[in-house]
Formats: structure tokens, sequence, C-alpha cells
């Protein structure tokens, strides 16, 4: 008769020397990720390569008359250098998420930061339009490759629990760059540098560049794993002519006077984008690596949280651009005056996202979604009413309802980037960063090209501050849908549990990545 015998069971040491290892059940928490010892300073090289696209997306507004007069562009080519970085941005962003998958995250972040500094250069020391606008599409490609990477590395070293405390700096830190960006390129621009000029705006990447390059060659983990096998070119030349065909429209529909092809083209582009979704189903189905996991868009939390994203965003993005040219047209503000103007909005949301992280550690994420678009909703509203009752408004009458502003956006973006890159697994963060930032670029087009449409036809017979007026009671309309749409979040924002979550239910979360 044999006995069990406690030697008979292997002993860790015994474990440790063979590689074996009990494989624990598929229901069963996974093992908890070890801390990355250096992940808030790859937080801070991350916010670095965020920023360059922030600035470069703003400072070129206010550098665009001293362009003109100096490379003596037209106004198509002054539109094209304005808008061919974020439509070369646009269609790259979903490739380069999945190079970073096929690649690794850590080797795509720094050649596309690497890029995107030279890039920024070129820009600089560009003696024509042609080459100034050859050079903005490289920026854009580049910052295609950059950008995805960055948050599926936080996804990798951040742990549930702070995964929403990384987020909280994610706010104050873009929306600083984004209002410092005019206050910056009028600064660079009147002060006229070592005798750069407009070159300024552009040169102003290069010790960024040089900062992200260094800090991910220094800190970004290393990874063996592979989310790809290979890089589905079909699903590239679809997604990027479906991305060119409505974003193209969207940057010269103005200038061109909205033509009917300019609408035929839009809808060409979402059309595209259906067979694309059907590309991808095939793909899968015949076990092939796709373009974007379509899986990703199965997770509600993804689907309904980059829906909520892009009104939320593309709404911002206009009507800042419309209360801007109320301020320098309308009231006569200097670009820097103007900036300046905006200092309370980056405030509000730099108040807010840091307690909005901490919230979400103990309550639900939807609900500080709904609360920061609500608070929005009356700083929009405000200004609108103000532009109805006072015939000239100055800063300090602007500063309170844009510090309301920025509060709702804190509230706002923290839960929902939880709730975006919380809801998918570690080897779906590639494909659900690229396509975030994709859907992002395109909501601000939307976004731009709607409410742009509706400040100017007002403008036309009833002045600035009736167009303004017009402009964000749509916005706050577009807010209300946002709300509408808002119960078809989870609940609870995954990011808070760790875990992926598709149509509302847990799933165990993904293994870490070797580093």
């Amino acid at each position: 008769m044999s006995t069990s015998s406690p030697s008979t069971k292997p002993s860790p040491e015994r474990i440790a020397a063979t590689g074996q290892e009990r494989q624990p059940h598929p229901g069963a928490d996974p093992k908890p990720r070890s801390l990355h010892p250096k992940r808030w300073l790859i937080l801070f090289v991350i916010l670095a390569a965020e920023c360059m696209d922030l600035l470069d997306g703003t400072v070129v507004n206010v550098a665009a008359p001293t362009i003109h007069h100096d490379l003596h562009a037209s106004a198509t080519s002054l539109q094209w250098i304005i808008g061919a970085y974020p439509m070369a941005l646009a269609v790259g962003l979903l490739t380069g998420g999945r190079l970073g998958d096929l690649f690794g995250r850590r080797r795509m972040f720094l050649l596309g930061a690497a890029g995107f500094t030279v890039a920024s250069v070129l820009c600089g020391v560009a003696p024509t339009t042609g080459t100034l606008i050859a050079a903005r599409i490289a920026q854009g490609l580049a910052g295609a490759v950059m950008l995805p990477q960055g948050l599926g590395v936080l996804r990798e070293v951040f742990p549930g629990e702070e995964f929403a405390k990384a987020f909280g700096l994610f706010g104050p830190v873009m929306g600083c760059a984004a209002m410092i960006g005019p206050i910056l390129g009028g600064a660079i621009v009147s002060l006229n540098l070592w005798n750069t000029g407009w070159r300024g705006v552009f040169l102003i990447n290069l010790p960024l560049g040089v900062l992200a390059v260094v800090g991910a060659a220094r800190l970004l983990p290393r990874s063996s794993v592979r989310h790809a096998r290979e890089l589905d070119l079909t699903g590239v030349a679809i997604a990027g002519a479906a991305a060119i065909a409505i974003v193209y429209p969207l940057v010269q529909g103005r200038v061109l006077g909205w033509p009917t092809w300019c609408y035929g083209l839009i809808a060409a582009g979402v059309a595209l984008f259906g067979v694309f979704g059907v590309h991808l189903r095939r793909r899968v189905a015949a076990g092939r690596d796709p373009l974007v996991q379509p899986s990703i868009f199965a997770r509600r939390g993804y689907s309904a949280g980059v829906l909520v994203l892009m009104l939320y965003f593309g709404g911002m993005v206009g009507a800042m651009l419309a209360m801007t040219l109320f301020m320098q047209l309308g009231e006569g503000f200097s670009a820097i005056h103007a900036g300046l103007t905006l200092i309370p909005f980056p405030l509000g949301t730099g108040l807010t996202a840091p307690l909005a992280g901490t919230v979400l550690a103990r309550r639900p994420g939807r609900t500080l979604i709904q609360v920061g678009t609500v608070v929005s909703m009356a700083g929009y509203a405000a200004v609108a009413v103000l532009a109805a009752c006072v015939s000239h408004l100055s800063t300090w009458e602007l500063a309170g309802p844009l510090l309301v502003i920025g509060m709702g956006m804190g509230l706002f973006v923290v839960p929902a980037f939880g709730t975006i890159i919380g809801a998918v697994t570690d080897a779906e963060a590639g494909s659900a960063s690229g396509a975030l930032n994709a859907l992002q670029q395109l909501g601000s087009g939307i976004g731009v090209a709607v409410l742009g449409t509706i400040f100017f036809s007002v403008l036309g017979h009833d002045g600035f501050s009736e167009a303004l007026r017009h402009t964000l009671w749509w916005q706050v309309a577009g807010l209300g849908a946002l709300l509408v749409l808002s119960p078809l979040l989870p609940a609870t924002t995954a990011a808070v549990a760790g875990q992926a979550v598709p149509d509302g239910q847990p799933l165990p979360a993904a293994a870490p990545e070797s580093r």
C-alpha cells in the first residue's frame, strides 16, 4: 500500500530549478503584476510626447499670418500647412498602434519620437510652402507611430489601483499644453528669438523631442512578447482611404465652400469603414492578424467610451476655436492676450483631474463622467449668456465660466480614459490606443467643421457675439446628447478593477507581459 508523503510534492526550490509551475485555474485571479520601479518617470516621458503633439496642433495657428507673409503662401497652402498634420496623424494612427503590437511598443515609441523631432526641425528650416507641407505630413506620420504606444506602455507598467491616478495627471498636463500653445506661439513669433520668427514654433519641439527619446531609451520597459505576427496591409489601405475620404473634405470643405462632392466623399469614407469592419472579421475568421482587433469594439466600456469621448472633445475643440476667433477678431485681443484669457480653463482641469483620480478608487466612473459633462455644460451656457447680455466681454468676465469648463473636463477625462483603456486586455492595448487616437482626431475634425460652420454662417449677418452664442448653445446640445448616451457606459471604470470588461461583465485580467 502506498501512501502520500509530503516529500513527494516538489519543493519551491525544485519548482524554481526545474521551471515547473502549477497552472492557475482559468477562472482564478491572475498573478499580481510586479510594480515597475520607474513607472512615474515613464509617465513623465509619455506626457512629454503627448505635449509635443498638443503644442504642434495649437502653436501653428498663431504663427499662420507670419508664415503667410514670409513664404508668400496662398490661402489653400496655408490651410494645408495647418491641416496636413492632423490628416496624416488620423490616417496613420491605426497602423501605428498595430506596429507597436508587431515590433514592440518601446521600439516604435523611440522611432516615432525621433522621427517627430527630425520632422519638426525640417519644418523649422523649410524654404518653401511645399517643403513645409511635406514636413508637416512627415510630422503627422511620425506622431502616428509614437502616440499609440504611450497608452499601451502605461497599461503595462501601472497596476489597476494606480492606473486612474496616472491618468489624473493626463488631464491637467494635456489641458495646460493645449492652452499654453497659443501663448507660447504668440510669444515666440513676437520675440523673434535668434531671428527665427515663425520657425521657432516648430523648433521648440527639439528639446521636448530629445527629452522624449533619451527618456524612453533609458526608462521604457523592454518586452519579448509580441501581440501580432504580421501587418495587415489590405487593412492599412482600406483604413487609410476611409480616413482620407473623411478628413480631407473636413480640412478643405470650408475653404472650397462645401461643394457637393465633399459630402459624397464623407459618405464614401463612412462606407469604407464598413468595408473595413467586414475585412477585419474575415481576417480573424481566417486565423490571420487584423490591423485592429475587432474584439475591442465588442467591449462596452471601450466602444461606448470612445463614442462619448469623440462627442466631448470634438465639441470642445470646435467651441474653443469659436471662442478664440471671437476674442481675437471680435474683441480685438492679441494672440498672447487671448491665450492668457484661456488660462482658467487648464487651471480648472488641474484642480479637478487629480480629485477625479482619487474618487475613482471609491466611486463608479460613469457617475463622474456624467457630473463632468453637466459641469462643462454649465460653463459653456454661462459664456453664451454673457455673450448675449454684455456688449464687450473682458478677460475677467470670461475667467469664471472658463474655470468651470476646465473643472468639468478634469472630472470627465480621467474616468473616460480609464473606462476606455481599462476595458481592454494588454494584448489589445496597441489596437485600442491607435483606434482611440484616430477616432479622437476624427471627432475633433468633425467638431471643428460643424461648430466652425455654425459660427461663420451666423457671423455673416449677425456679428461675433451672436455667432459665439449660437455656437455655444449647439455645444451645450451636443453635451446633452452625450448625457443621453452615457448609460451605455459600464457603471464602474474597469481601470480601477484592473479587468477587461466586455458588455459590462468582468473577465480575468490579461497576464502581464515579460520585461
